[in-house]
């Protein structure tokens, strides 16, 4: 029981994957869910981080933002701006894996924990928002940049008025709701092995170099555990095994929905009423990537499609599959109060949705 409950958001997924797998029985079409790519992106990621934490290289970065920033408020800002950046250059899950920590030890070593469900839930807002602008920032994007052979310059023009939005609308709420109490960490000496820290930020930069498609992801999938193995098994034990099961569930349950003619059929009409808002109220029951993935088939609009997915990002705690990854790393700080935190993020996370949805459908439309 224990298990479950740290893994619930796991077991959804399951339960999704078999409950559509009776009505779209398993065939060779299955072997075609998988994004290879992405679980190992992922894998890499998680790896190289557990290696990291383990020489406390984002605890003593989590000293350094404390150290600079000197306040509550410009720490939030400063986590938040950075997970944002982050998003654009390493995608949003990535990113979110990356400084949810950083935003954890910054908290905690500084007894600000209060500000720690509104803090994760604008790094995700972040991440989800941030990805947009560029191509690699969202698997949705990825995957419809591809799709239409969008040219980049026109993809990011049709992203950018949304991206602006998105930077004030967060700025302003770190700022109203995060007061500037002085920050102070004791004084504490950080020993970490030079060596190790160059060897694993090499490796964290080959699993980004993977995420620009710059070298196969088979490569990372190889060099990344044969250096840990002797490096940091312990790493290799730590990595969230638990969450790559949950996206190999999802992309189950996201094929087989695709593949369901009723489904089908009901979006095909809607799509043609308005792909903005359809797009952007469909991610928030099957989440970004699906709706891409499954509404990119019967419409041409590509222009609402993006937009629509990426706003849809925030809305539900299913929406975006970065926020599961939030839910959960805030779960295994604060066992117990799931409620309290998915009440602040469905504020929010829908007031976000509102009002990005109406700008986009009545100024960018």
């Amino acid at each position: 029981m224990k298990f479950i409950k740290k893994n619930i958001v796991m077991f959804i997924a399951l339960a999704a994957a078999v409950i559509t797998s009776f009505i779209v029985l398993p065939d060779k079409e299955y072997l075609g869910y998988f994004d290879l790519k992405t679980l190992t992106c992922l894998f890499c990621v998680l790896a190289v981080v557990c290696a990291l934490k383990n020489i406390r290289f984002f605890y003593m970065l989590a000293r350094k933002v404390v150290q600079l920033t000197k306040n509550a408020r410009m720490s939030t800002l400063a986590l938040v701006y950075i997970t944002f950046i982050g998003s654009m250059l390493i995608a949003n899950d990535m990113a979110l894996l990356t400084f949810l920590p950083l935003g954890y030890i910054v908290l905690s070593t500084t007894g600000q924990k209060k500000y720690m469900a509104f803090v994760f839930i604008m790094q995700n807002i972040s991440a989800n928002l941030g990805g947009m602008l560029t191509p690699f920032g969202n698997p949705q994007n990825l995957y419809l940049y591809t799709r239409f052979e969008i040219p980049t310059p026109e993809f990011m023009m049709i992203m950018l008025p949304l991206f602006l939005l998105a930077v004030g609308m967060i700025t302003f709420c770190c700022i109203v709701f995060v007061k500037p109490e002085p920050l102070q960490l004791t004084d504490e000496t950080i020993a970490m092995s030079r060596p190790r820290t160059v060897l694993y930020l090499a490796l964290f930069a080959l699993a980004i170099i993977i995420v620009f498609r710059g070298i196969p992801y088979w490569i990372g999938l190889i060099v990344i555990p044969a250096v840990l193995i002797f490096a940091d098994r312990k790493a290799l034990k730590d990595v969230d095994y638990p969450l790559l099961l949950t996206f190999v569930f999802f992309f189950i349950f996201s094929g087989n929905m695709s593949r369901i003619d009723a489904v089908s059929m009901f979006l095909s009409g809607l799509l043609e009423k308005s792909t903005l808002i359809v797009s952007a109220l469909s991610c928030q029951v099957i989440s970004n990537v699906p709706s891409a993935i499954l509404l990119s088939g019967f419409t041409d609009n590509y222009k609402e499609l993006l937009m629509g997915v990426n706003i849809g990002g925030t809305g539900t705690i299913i929406a975006s599959l970065a926020s599961l990854i939030t839910f959960r790393e805030y779960l295994s700080h604060n066992p117990g109060k799931a409620l309290k935190y998915l009440g602040k993020f469905s504020v929010f996370n829908f007031a976000f949705l509102g009002i990005m949805l109406l700008f986009a459908r009545f100024v960018l439309v």
